[in-house]
């Protein structure tokens, strides 16, 4: 009898070690993944939001998200029609306008032109806003449809649609 209960305490004995050693093991490297995490303030940099309420038909505002701009345009009817009718077997970055916007009237897209990072004009008024009448890369010469989408140029891709989701009628969250 005495055989049994020497092995019930070495299991016993085995049982702690390895717990305890698997605490220790977890606390010493608790903090270690947890550095590896993003600090608050770069989270909170991941997300913007905005009111669109005071952008009237035709206006543009460009915003900072994640240090980059991103254009905020409400549409006109014209533009969205245009936009709807291009042809997509004739773009360089085949995507229907209906897969680049949540709502018709307004687009929102990363403004950086993707062919070598410039910020296409297009946003002002007075701007050159290309053959297409959305946005124009001065840099090397592309051009972008009322959706974002490339349609002239060196550029490879359409601009950028960022995820956003609309938090009500006049606020938009980006990221």
């Amino acid at each position: 009898m005495a055989g049994n209960h020497d092995n019930k305490r070495r299991d016993f004995l085995q049982l702690s070690t390895i717990t305890i050693g698997a605490v220790g093991t977890a606390a010493f490297i608790w903090p270690f993944l947890k550095s590896m995490n993003p600090a608050e303030d770069t989270i909170a940099l991941g997300t913007t939001e905005v009111d669109v309420s005071q952008i009237d038909e035709g206006q543009s505002i460009t915003v900072k998200w994640r240090g980059k701009p991103v254009f905020i345009r409400k549409r006109t009817i014209e533009e969205i029609e245009e936009a709807k009718t291009v042809n997509i077997s004739d773009l360089k970055d085949p995507e229907a306008d209906v897969d680049r916007v949540k709502k018709d009237e307004w687009l929102v897209l990363v403004g950086v032109c993707t062919h070598l990072g410039c910020v296409p004009l297009g946003q002002k008024l007075t701007d050159s806003k290309g053959e297409y009448n959305g946005w124009y890369c001065p840099c090397h010469g592309s051009h972008y449809d009322t959706s974002g989408r490339i349609r002239k140029g060196p550029a490879p891709e359409n601009l950028a649609v960022p995820p956003y989701t609309f938090l009500n009628d006049t606020t938009i969250k980006i990221g």
